[in-house]
């Protein structure tokens, strides 16, 4: 069985991920500082795969705490690499916090990942690389613009790393261009929990509906687009988690065409801020609390994929719908709400 470090596996996506790879089969760990996650999403874990999966809680900048994982696991066998601050609004205020934090923790992970001779890599990188594209859809092939943020710009310099670490050191990576992830877990175990308030829209979204915010902002409306909101190609949690297994398989059957190779994932279909929230309402029936705000820096316009690529090769046909991931992620922020009610009745009683 081949053993899989999960950086990040604490996280919305990484324990998605882990989810889907325990149940094609793979032993999977997990390293996750949990500054801005909760390990107990792990129990959700074992929950639904009836498996225990043990997290190391190290800073990844630190190199000696990184390397002590790789001591304790030298059979590991590939590496995911989610682990980084992903706010773009929050990365304009502090770029150095994400320069800092995002590039120092690839780096040492790559260090081992070399020392050990790890020679699977899987990157979490983002569509924000493309910045604002001349055309869309965009392709893999599609060149690069300046980075709209300092998120955006860790990112594109992630995948130069990568790409330059793998090819001195001879083992092979591939780079996941993902669009913007939103819903929950089938199950109804995990979804997407934010810190502080929601800095993407379907959190944002569900939360006003549920009541925990007053309100959202719509930020722009007066952009080239159908309905002058920014258009985004919107993907389920759990087709961006499978995507993660089926390139690690690309890898371990020796697949890949390049030793750094790079696949978008994303439905195909862009949509724009306004529609997403005419589903949401359609599909809840609660009607939201929204107004039109400023553009924000760091916003791109409208991006969405290409996705032949993933397809063709990897396999990856994204099977969710836009309804299915506005209900799990209705349904998931209900189920907060619930276990919240009785965390407090319960509380109360023994107070």
């Amino acid at each position: 069985m081949n053993k899989i470090l999960v950086t990040g596996g604490c996280g919305y996506i990484g324990a998605h991920t882990i989810v889907d790879l325990i149940e094609n089969g793979f032993d999977v760990i997990s390293a996750d500082n949990n500054s801005r996650s909760n390990e107990s999403v792990l129990d959700a874990v074992e929950k639904i795969t009836g498996k225990a999966v043990k997290n190391y809680k190290v800073d990844l900048c630190i190199y000696d705490d990184t390397v002590a994982i790789f001591q304790e696991n030298p059979d590991i066998n590939g590496i995911i690499h989610f682990a980084a601050y992903k706010a773009v609004g929050e990365s304009v205020e502090k770029p150095l916090l994400y320069f800092e934090n995002n590039l120092n923790s690839l780096i040492n992970i790559l260090k081992c990942a070399h020392e050990f001779s790890v020679p699977n890599f899987v990157f979490s990188s983002s569509c924000t690389v493309y910045g604002n594209p001349d055309k869309i859809p965009v392709t893999e092939e599609t060149p690069m613009k300046p980075a709209e943020s300092a998120y955006g710009a860790t990112k594109q310099m992630g995948e130069k790393i990568v790409g330059d670490a793998v090819n001195a050191n001879t083992n092979n990576a591939i780079l996941l261009r993902y669009f913007n992830p939103v819903g929950a877990h089938p199950s109804n175990q995990m979804g997407e929990i934010p810190l502080g308030k929601p800095q993407n829209l379907v959190p944002a979204i569900t939360q006003t509906a549920i009541g925990k915010l007053p309100g959202m902002k719509v930020w722009g409306n007066d952009y080239d687009t159908r309905d002058g909101s920014c258009v985004r190609d919107y993907i389920h949690v759990c087709d961006i988690a499978h995507a993660h297994t089926l390139a690690l398989n690309y890898l371990l059957e020796g697949r890949n065409q390049s030793n750094c190779d790079v696949f978008n994932l994303g439905t195909g279909d862009g949509l724009t801020v306004l529609e997403i929230i005419n589903a949401f309402e359609k599909i809840s029936g609660v009607k939201l609390n929204y107004e039109i705000g400023p553009r924000r820096s760091g916003d791109v316009v409208a991006i969405y994929a290409n996705n032949d690529k993933a397809k063709n090769l990897l396999g990856w046909n994204p099977k969710y719908k836009l309804q299915d991931m506005m209900e799990t992620a209705w349904k998931w922020e209900m189920k907060l709400k619930e276990d919240e009610k009785l965390f407090n009745s319960t509380n109360a009683e023994l107070n």
